[in-house]
């Protein structure tokens, strides 16, 4: 892959916004812009049709509505917020009526991705083995907004799809039916990520673990996100780039 030397526009400039821009820097990108409200959008927001891409971390509230001024401005953008994915169907079809580009993912760290593969791999070798009960747990920061995260549903949903005895996924702190994998959330200060997948038994247990050790990951994900997705249009997601 031929990478060009990019001019981004951040959309959002917290905490993982400032670890993509390093991310950026380090690879000899340029940030052009920076809007982390409403106050830049109205002073800057006109300056987003000059850059050649957008990275957009924001909240689950106004992902959307910043996704869609950047298919306005005709700028491509790659999506890391999650919590707001009831809005993608609307906003796919935006996307190919526009004739735009998206990336998007619930996690767009390497190792995560192969995780979710492993993940399709295990749900389906244990499908049928009745004694065997999955759960997830997630653990994030204090800071993090949306509970569960997006990479622990998309995780619940791969597992779903593999199970016929499944249907939903649900709050594990509450008691649910057989029909509902339960997933359970924590946020505890000073923790990245870590998710378990865990399958029990009254023999024994499987389980797979991703502990993230830092934002660094996620950012150098989603930069390789951007130089991938660089002059292509469509909707693609990390499954795409990665070739799982």
């Amino acid at each position: 892959m031929v990478r060009h030397n990019l001019n981004i526009a951040m959309i959002g400039y917290g905490k993982m916004g400032k670890t993509v821009e390093k991310a950026a820097l380090a690879r000899k990108h340029h940030i052009s812009l920076i809007i982390d409200n409403d106050t830049d959008w109205q002073i800057k927001g006109n300056k987003l049709n000059g850059c050649d891409i957008a990275i957009e971390f924001t909240t689950p509230e106004t992902a959307s509505e910043n996704i869609r001024r950047c298919f306005d401005a005709g700028v491509p953008v790659v999506s890391g917020t999650t919590g707001w994915f009831n809005d993608l169907p609307g906003i796919k079809k935006l996307c190919l009526a526009k004739k735009q580009t998206l990336f998007y993912a619930s996690n767009f760290s390497i190792g995560v991705n192969i995780f979710f593969a492993l993940n399709k791999k295990l749900a389906g070798m244990v499908a049928e083995m009745d004694g065997y009960q999955p759960r997830i747990i997630e653990t994030h920061h204090a800071e993090k907004l949306d509970a569960p995260s997006g990479t622990a549903i998309t995780l619940a949903k791969d597992i779903i799809d593999a199970r016929r005895s499944l249907d939903q996924w649900g709050d594990a702190s509450e008691k649910l039916p057989a029909n509902v994998l339960p997933v359970k959330s924590y946020r505890i200060e000073n923790i990245t990520g870590t998710h378990v997948v865990s399958y029990n038994s009254v023999i024994d247990n499987l389980e797979i673990r991703h502990t993230a050790h830092n934002r660094s990951g996620f950012a150098e994900g989603a930069i390789l996100a951007a130089e991938w997705v660089h002059n292509k249009e469509g909707i693609f997601t990390m499954q795409d780039m990665l070739n799982l």
